[in-house]
């Protein structure tokens, strides 16, 4: 059998595409938000991020923003490292510079680079067929075809259970799917085709297309049957801390999602945000929240309910 390839994933998602197309064991660096599966935490970390913790949603979005417009990266590479572990294949994203390192963050990693440069593959999902595309994408990279198509099937058919227990509900709610808190942004891309397959009906965002930023105006009209809130990046425990600006906003208790208590919180960091193979278990996510299923598998590491306080 032949040796696998020597592969470097700069992407929690790409990291994950690469694990369920069995390649694992070839795996020898990683990003520093890489965290799943857990052994690849062992792993030696290549990148780093310029935001200090603690930041508030606004905070964070005025620090982007703020680097942004120097010409900078959100992210530093540490090419030393990068060099010494000998990729053969170096897994990126070129969708967005905020989320993850990007090709042009590689160019001075890969600029010098002595003796044959490693494969560099970047990945950039829009909608669920892309994010399909992108396991084939990694397959053919490192030889691994078959394997990939039959983690794409496998994933496709799990996904077409839930979207036929979703119809045989008899029922669609509209579904507000919250990516960030301050300013307000909907939840785009892949997002709203979870929703649907879930069973229910997307607001606000276009499959396919980027995340809109979203009017309080806007939520307030359309009053959505239930508002999933699942920020970019961010676990349960920090979402939670960062609800003020959306909670305390006059009118907000006037929801129908708020009175008849279907307002969630959900980790947007390990799910809905990776277009991988956990998008199976972000449509499951959602489902719950649909049918509102106190002990849902996912209750509690997946999302909670937001409970008036």
């Amino acid at each position: 059998m032949a040796a696998l390839p020597r592969i470097v994933s700069l992407l929690p998602s790409a990291t994950e595409i690469a694990v369920a197309v069995g390649l694992g064991e070839g795996l020898v660096g990683r990003s520093h938000e890489c965290d799943f599966p857990p052994f690849v935490e062992a792993l030696p970390v290549c990148t780093a991020t310029k935001l200090e913790k603690g930041l508030t949603s606004l905070q964070i979005d005025d620090r982007v923003q703020e680097i942004v417009r120097q010409g900078l990266s959100v992210y530093e590479v540490d090419a030393p490292l990068l060099r010494s572990l000998r990729p053969d294949v170096i897994l990126t994203q070129s969708q967005c510079a905020v989320c993850a390192v990007t090709p042009r963050d590689l160019e001075e990693a890969l600029s010098d680079w002595v003796g044959t440069a490693p494969v560099l593959l970047s990945l950039a999902p829009d909608d669920l067929s892309d994010v399909w595309g992108d396991f084939r994408q990694v397959g053919e990279a490192v030889g691994a075809v078959d394997a990939a198509e039959a983690a794409v099937g496998r994933l496709q058919d799990r996904m077409q259970r839930l979207q036929a227990e979703g119809e045989a509900r008899g029922f669609q709610p509209t579904v507000a799917a919250i990516e960030w808190i301050d300013p307000l942004m909907a939840a785009g891309n892949w997002v709203p085709e979870l929703i649907q397959i879930a069973g229910g009906m997307p607001l606000f965002a276009t499959p396919g297309q980027h995340s809109p930023w979203l009017e309080w105006d806007a939520l307030v009209a359309a009053d959505p049957d239930i508002i999933v809130m699942m920020p970019c990046g961010y676990q349960i425990p920090q979402a939670l801390a960062d609800l003020a600006p959306l909670t305390d906003r006059p009118g907000w208790r006037d929801l129908s999602a708020v009175r008849h208590d279907l307002v969630f919180v959900a980790d947007g960091h390990h799910y809905f945000n990776r277009p991988g193979p956990r998008l199976v278990e972000s449509a499951q996510i959602i489902a719950e929240t649909i049918t509102a299923v106190t002990g849902g598998q996912y209750e509690g590491r997946g999302w909670l309910r937001l409970r008036p306080s």
